[in-house]
């Protein structure tokens, strides 16, 4: 569910427009058409040789040069009535370019296409295959073939001579699928393409999906017929049967596919990445690369990487870990292996923080590379020459992020993001790392994007710096004060959070307050980086904002996240309610309107503090939300509620189905019957449950809209903010 942690996005707005020359607070309609939105910058692609980076400008392939940002050459350039370019890929050695065009959504990642071919050498432009179609195509390292998905079988094609050949013959929707994940692996795994090239191109080794045992959910299609349509698919509710996931790997030299030994007792199991490793590994039988296999049982709480033998199958334990409550999501930064294989570092918060650990390729602990009471949120690189790591923490403030690196014996940190500009600092590092690029932002500095060297983080040149963004503000608005704060519940746990209040606030006065929040596992909402929400826009009504991040959210560790395993909703809503307690004795707050918002798990939570706080909140809206863990799919649910069957009270006592007969506040409830991640079914069960308390309440439901809301977006959060102006 990660993907829908941040639902906040633009919006639009009420009132006048003031006299010309007039600063003004920003309303709904200046957030909607994005004028504070930050200008970045996007689509760079770093080439192997470390100096040079490409872009996709207007279907034209461009290669620009670091140092001075000057345009180097055209890689590819869009012939005249050649279709549109969504996206593009260059092999290694820079000579042929694959491009995607047509494409064609399916679900949050994935997307079929028409690609084509560019050789550059000769300048043959010529269409990947003419038989439909494709899913998820990358060309092999030696740029010689080309591999995709269509059907939900694995195909190869050899970009000589066009010959196009099938790897498997299984595929049948709903039943199997070759080289692209199922829907449950897709959206709570975060891939599309679930087949990997060896670095040595005579392999692919690619992920089959048994599906057939898992139960389809049925979704209606309203509109553009006169009757609906129904679209079903696979979708594993929590305690229900997942896919059955095998690892095969197929080689060219002998047109063969082995299975690899997952080396487990029971199918009912994960394997959340798989990866090639470069020469180093236990089995010394066969030349090349090994497979790594990354598994995980079905509650997700022991975790191992198999190292496995492409030839044969035969596989092994290389790293493996236990732990109480869950394994904190698997990714492809969780283990990172060097490419001279040498060994591999792990992110484990084994300590009870997030860090790093080094191992050798026979799984020995070599030494720990980062310690402290704070987090490693990203690992960008490690460059085996300089032997150096590089990556992202929360060292100095949870709110906050810096960019650092360090020697992979643990010694020699260096901090590359400037100590002068504390907010937020990402970073995309190049093959080489000789450069990096900073993302930077806080509260109230707009992005800046900068060019830097890694050996000192010294800026070699600005890419953007938002300067009009920033002379626009200035002359033409008012914006909120965010204001960061911390308050301690009464079971004397400290919680951040943070106001938005107008430029003129006035601390006598009696204010109304939204509350607004995500609160869900790892998430967190109170950080010190620019942007504005629709929420904004109510302080030009009169209304605070605020947000309050509880315990169950993330990076102030294990601890803190993890206290909410097994009973979601339980101790996340006493920590909004205290909050709402607790921001209710100020003397500028009106405590008897006090509302609260959120948009899928914060959907869940906004209707759990309206019932179970309700002589706290007055009014609540909640867009998409689960109304019961039991409707929602097993991966995300089990991690951090475990399975029904074993915890039927945690899926039961904070379900708000079960409590409509406390409302008594004013409530906004509001779906898409499209939505294919939270599905409709969770309202409407609240719906029917309310009706049956004979409680009143708005609802808005949106044919044929996804999770986001699509096209009605814009209709939806109109009416959020009327119905929070007029009903507050």
């Amino acid at each position: 569910m990660k993907r829908i942690r941040y639902m906040i996005v633009g919006v639009a707005v009420l009132g006048a427009v003031q006299a010309a020359g007039q600063k003004r607070q920003i309303g709904y309609d200046d957030i909607a058409a994005g004028r504070l939105a930050a200008r970045s910058v996007y689509g760079l692609r770093p080439m192997a040789d470390g100096e040079h980076y490409t872009t996709l400008s207007n279907g034209h392939v461009l290669r620009w040069r670091y140092a001075d940002g000057m345009l180097v050459d055209t890689v590819f350039r869009r012939p005249a009535g050649f279709p549109a370019v969504t996206g593009y890929e260059l092999s290694t050695d820079g000579t042929q370019v694959l491009l995607a065009t047509g494409r064609e959504p399916i679900y949050r990642h994935s997307s079929r296409a028409e690609y084509h071919v560019y050789d550059r050498s000769t300048g043959d432009l010529r269409a990947l295959s003419p038989n439909g179609k494709q899913q998820e195509a990358t060309l092999s390292p030696d740029g010689r073939r080309a591999a995709f998905v269509r059907d939900n079988d694995l195909f190869v094609v050899d970009l000589a001579d066009g010959k196009e050949r099938r790897i498997t013959h299984d595929g049948r929707r709903g039943a199997v699928i070759n080289g692209i994940p199922d829907w449950v692996y897709e959206e709570e795994y975060s891939f599309s393409r679930a087949y990997e090239w060896s670095p040595e191109s005579d392999a692919i080794a690619f992920y089959r999906f048994d599906e057939s045992g898992v139960r389809e959910y049925s979704m209606n299609t309203f509109r553009g017929g006169l009757y609906p349509t129904n679209y079903d698919f696979k979708y594993p509710k929590a305690g229900e049967e997942n896919s059955t996931v095998g690892i095969r790997v197929y080689r060219f030299d002998g047109d063969t596919t082995v299975e690899v030994d997952l080396c487990q007792e029971t199918t009912d199991t994960y394997v959340p990445r798989i990866e090639w490793t470069a020469t180093g590994g236990r089995s010394t039988e066969s030349k090349g690369s090994k497979l790594a296999v990354h598994w995980l049982n079905r509650q997700q709480n022991h975790y191992r990487i198999l190292l496995a033998d492409p030839t044969t199958g035969s596989a092994s334990v290389l790293y493996e870990e236990r732990n109480p409550r869950y394994v904190e999501r698997i990714n492809n930064e969780t283990a990172t292996f060097l490419p001279d294989g040498a060994g591999f570092v792990v992110k484990s918060e084994r300590d009870g923080w997030m860090h790093l650990y080094r191992y050798d390729m026979t799984g020995r602990l070599l030494n720990r590379v980062t310690e402290g009471e704070w987090e490693v949120t990203a690992l960008y690189g490690i460059d085996p020459k300089s032997g150096r790591i590089y990556y992202q923490s929360t060292e100095g403030s949870p709110l906050r992020r810096r960019v650092y690196s360090v020697g992979l014996n643990g010694r020699g940190k260096r901090q590359l993001s400037a100590d002068d500009e504390a907010g937020m600092h990402d970073g995309v590092f190049g093959p080489g790392y000789r450069y990096w690029i900073d993302y930077f932002s806080n509260a109230d500095t707009p992005t800046v994007v900068t060019l830097r060297r890694t050996t000192d983080g010294r800026t070699v040149r600005v890419l953007e710096d938002n300067a009009a963004l920033r002379n626009r503000i200035q002359a033409e608005y008012t914006l909120p004060r965010k204001e960061f704060f911390t308050f301690t519940t009464p079971e004397g746990v400290t919680l951040n959070g943070y106001w938005l209040k107008p430029a003129d606030f006035d601390s006598t006065r009696r204010y109304r307050v939204l509350m607004t929040q995500y609160s869900g596992p790892g998430s967190q909402q109170v950080a010190d980086r620019w942007g504005w929400s629709w929420e904004a826009a109510l302080v030009r009504e009169g209304i605070l904002v605020a947000c309050v991040d509880g315990r169950g959210t993330g990076f102030r560790g294990e601890e803190f996240r993890k206290c909410t395993y097994g009973n979601l909703g339980g101790l996340e809503v006493q920590d909004q309610i205290a909050a709402a307690r607790y921001l209710g004795t100020l003397p500028y707050v009106d405590p008897a309107r006090i509302g609260i918002y959120g948009w899928s798990f914060g959907g869940f939570m906004a209707l759990n503090c309206i019932l179970k706080g309700n002589e706290v909140f007055a009014l609540a809206v909640a867009v998409a939300p689960v109304t019961s863990w039991r409707f929602y799919d097993t991966i995300y649910t089990e991690l951090y509620n475990g399975l029904p069957q074993d915890n039927a009270a945690g899926y039961d006592d904070n379900s708000p189905i079960f409590f409509a007969d406390r409302l008594k506040g004013k409530l906004l409830l509001a779906h898409g019957t499209g939505d294919d991640n939270v599905h409709i079914q969770n309202s409407y069960e609240m719906i029917e449950q309310l009706v049956r308390a004979g409680k009143r309440f708005e609802w808005a439901i949106y044919p044929d809209k996804n999770h986001g809301m699509g096209s009605s977006r814009d209709h939806l959060l109109r009416r959020a903010i009327e119905f929070v102006a007029e009903e507050l």
